[in-house]
C-alpha cells in the first residue's frame, strides 16, 4: 500500500498546473485510503507549541491543519467514512472546537447539528451536567428539546484527552433519551486513556499521540 505523506502530495500537486482543487482533494483521498493509521501522517500539518497554555505543556495546534484544504478535507472525509452506512440522526459538537468539525460531519452524514455549550450560552430551557476536572468542576448544557428519545447521536470534538468532557456529553445525550452511536475526534492523546471513560462506545480518532 502506498504511504500517505501530505508534503509529498502537495509537492506533486504543485507540479500539476491546471488541475482543479476538487481533483487535488480526490487524489489525496485515494492515496490516504486505508483508515486512521494512514492519517497519522496529518501530524505534518499540526503545529506543536511548547509551554502553552502553561509551562511544561506541549499544545497541538490544529488550526494549521484546518486551514489547509487538503488536510481538512481528508480529515473530514475519513471521519465520515468510519460511520458510513450507520444511522446518525444528529451530530453533537462540544464547545468550542467541536463546533468546527461537527457541522462538517453532520452535513456529510445527512444529519442535524446540535451544540453542547458552557452555562448560560443557550437561549432556551436547557439540561445540564456538572463534571469533575483535575482542579474543580465544569458544566455543560444542551437544549432540552435538542434530541428526541431514540435518536441516534454521534459526538464530535477536536481532541480526546482525559475523556471527562466527552463522558459528560454522553450523559447529556442519554438524559434526553438519545442513543450514542459513536464518539469522533480528530486527535487522541492515548497516554491519558480517555477511552476508559467512554465504555461501550465506538470511539474513533484519526491522529494519535502517545506522549
Amino acid at each position: 500500500m502506498q504511504t500517505f505523506s501530505p508534503s509529498r502530495v502537495m509537492d506533486e500537486i504543485g507540479q500539476q498546473r491546471g488541475v482543479s482543487g476538487a481533483q487535488n482533494i480526490q487524489k489525496l483521498r485515494v492515496i490516504a485510503k486505508g483508515g486512521a493509521s494512514g492519517m497519522n501522517h496529518l501530524k505534518e500539518f499540526i503545529r506543536e507549541v511548547p509551554d502553552y497554555p502553561k509551562p511544561g505543556i506541549l499544545f497541538y495546534d490544529l488550526t494549521t491543519l484546518l486551514k489547509n484544504p487538503i488536510g481538512f478535507h481528508s480529515l473530514v472525509d475519513n471521519l465520515c467514512e468510519h460511520y458510513a452506512g450507520q444511522k446518525v440522526d444528529a451530530v453533537v459538537g462540544i464547545e468550542a472546537r467541536g463546533f468546527i468539525l461537527a457541522p462538517a460531519l453532520a452535513y456529510r452524514l445527512n444529519a442535524g447539528f446540535i451544540p453542547v455549550r458552557k452555562p448560560k450560552k443557550l437561549p432556551s430551557k436547557a439540561v445540564s451536567v456538572t463534571y469533575q476536572l483535575e482542579y474543580g468542576t465544569d458544566t455543560l448544557e444542551i437544549h432540552e428539546d435538542a434530541i428526541k428519545p431514540g435518536q441516534s447521536v454521534l459526538l464530535s470534538d477536536d481532541l480526546l484527552a482525559t475523556g471527562g468532557t466527552a463522558a459528560a456529553t454522553v450523559e447529556l445525550v442519554r438524559k434526553l433519551g438519545g442513543k450514542v452511536v459513536g464518539a469522533s475526534f480528530a486527535v487522541e492523546l492515548t497516554f491519558l486513556n480517555g477511552r476508559a471513560k467512554l465504555p461501550g462506545i465506538d470511539v474513533f480518532t484519526m491522529i494519535q499521540y502517545d506522549k
